[in-house]
């Protein structure tokens, strides 16, 4: 199971790194975080700080209802979900500092850009997906992490 974890979150990280780069290339230039209503800004921040309360009370159940549709196919069940999440993304499972920075619209998403401490003291740039649902809420439809310049000592 852990072999097809990592697998799948190689695969994962791959994709999501593609998809950024496609909304990017598909957003338009004079797109900015101005853009977006600041009801929608507000909505985004509390939908990821919800899931990461969530993931430090390992509370996989409420953790995987602020996952998208497509995300919760993927993965199946909440524990499935909570064991990608542990494995392949420890410094939004257990973050140490958490620090939101711009969101901007790319094609029909928002990308929502989150400075996040790891565990580890180890900063990285969470790049977080996020879907409108037909009833006006927001999802988290995937997290793709690069390196960031931070540390904590």
């Amino acid at each position: 199971m852990a072999a097809a974890a990592a697998s799948l979150i190689t695969r994962l990280g791959g994709l999501a790194i593609l998809l950024l780069s496609l909304l990017a290339l598909c957003a338009p230039a004079q797109a900015q975080a101005g853009d977006i209503a600041a009801v929608d800004r507000a909505a985004i921040t509390n939908v990821i700080e919800r899931q990461m309360a969530a993931f430090a009370k390992d509370d996989a159940a409420t953790a995987f209802s602020f996952a998208s549709p497509a995300i919760q196919h993927q993965f199946g069940s909440p524990d499935t979900f909570m064991q990608m999440v542990e494995s392949g993304y420890r410094a939004v499972y257990r973050p140490r500092s958490v620090s939101f920075r711009e969101a901007r619209r790319a094609a029909d998403r928002v990308i929502q850009e989150v400075d996040v401490i790891g565990p580890d003291g180890n900063g990285v740039r969470a790049f977080y997906i996020m879907e409108r649902e037909s009833d006006g809420s927001w999802r988290i439809d995937g997290v793709s992490l690069a390196p960031g310049s931070e540390k904590e000592t």
